[in-house]
């Protein structure tokens, strides 16, 4: 297997379990706080490292701030096996945050204070490409400022890298931005933003896919959460069934999708064999608690998938 970088955002989440959001001016008691790391970037950079060959082959890319929190989600990330020599960390700001609202069904309502990753910049697209000679995959997100994340596109681009990018948060993003990427995960919701399309069905995932891969994008892989996901790319057009699962926590789902795919990817797997590698891998997270902790070991993975098989 080829290493994994992730460029991305790093956030400590702070979770509140609720029966319902409050109104306006309202205060509605939670049942349940507490904290994890999180953040897209790095909850994929663990999704990926829970279910990667080897030690090390995968590398965060990123910023934290001079706090408890950063000191945290370093800590967490390296004893994940992480390889975090290409985390800076940035004196006189606050790490990331999120705030987590999730619903006893597992929906989730999330605000995020970005902090420390809203100073990424060429240090890191520079970071990124310096790791890439022994890269198979490049996995981005929309959390930190678009011109670190469209430098280090172009950059594993010419390298030969694949670059899988999550389109979240959704985001005015300048003309060309996805010309270079290989494989486009929206979300239901995302997907629905970027194409004019209302999804409700495969039908309708199909569309929006075909619409969004026409502006260029090599492959586009829609998910429907609980639904399966659509992939569309040269030659395939299909519907791939979801894991059935109790559903806890939704909030870490697609992340733990991207990490999958992209150790799937980087391990030389075909698309649609890696694309079930992701769904397998939110599955598991779906089911748990928490962003990072709820990951998938390998173990777990692979003998989800092999229970769909049998």
């Amino acid at each position: 297997m080829k290493d994994v970088i992730v460029l991305g955002g790093l956030n400590m989440d702070l979770i509140v379990e609720t029966p319902r959001l409050a109104g306006p001016g309202e205060t509605a008691e939670g049942t349940r706080f507490y904290t994890t790391p999180g953040g897209k970037g790095g909850n994929q950079a663990v999704a990926a490292a829970r279910i990667a060959e080897s030690p090390g082959s995968v590398k965060m890319v990123g910023r934290v701030g001079d706090d408890g929190f950063g000191e945290q989600m370093a800590g967490f990330l390296k004893s994940e096996d992480i390889d975090i020599s290409l985390l800076s960390k940035t004196d006189g700001i606050a790490s990331g945050i999120a705030a987590i609202f999730i619903l006893p069904d597992g929906e989730n309502h999330v605000n995020p204070v970005y902090g420390a990753n809203g100073l990424c910049d060429r240090q890191q697209s520079s970071d990124v490409e310096g790791a890439l000679s022994t890269a198979g995959v490049l996995l981005c997100q929309q959390e930190i400022p678009l011109p670190a994340t469209k430098a280090s596109i172009d950059a594993a681009v010419k390298a030969g890298v694949v670059v899988v990018l999550d389109p979240a948060p959704v985001r005015d993003v300048p003309d060309g931005f996805y010309d270079s990427v290989t494989v486009l995960t929206p979300n239901q919701g995302e997907a629905s933003a970027m194409s004019g399309i209302d999804i409700t069905d495969a039908v309708s995932a199909r569309s929006a896919a075909v619409a969004i891969r026409n502006v260029g994008i090599e492959t586009v892989i829609v998910t429907l959460g609980d639904q399966g996901a659509w992939v569309e790319s040269d030659g395939i057009s299909e519907f791939l069934d979801p894991f059935v699962v109790p559903v806890v926590a939704s909030v870490a789902a697609g992340d733990a999708f991207n990490g999958g795919l992209g150790v799937g990817l980087a391990s030389g797997m075909e698309l649609l064999d890696a694309a079930l590698l992701g769904m397998a891998s939110g599955a598991i997270c779906v089911s748990r608690d928490g962003a990072q902790e709820a990951m998938g070991s390998k173990t777990e993975v692979l003998a989800l998938m092999d229970s769909k098989t049998s």
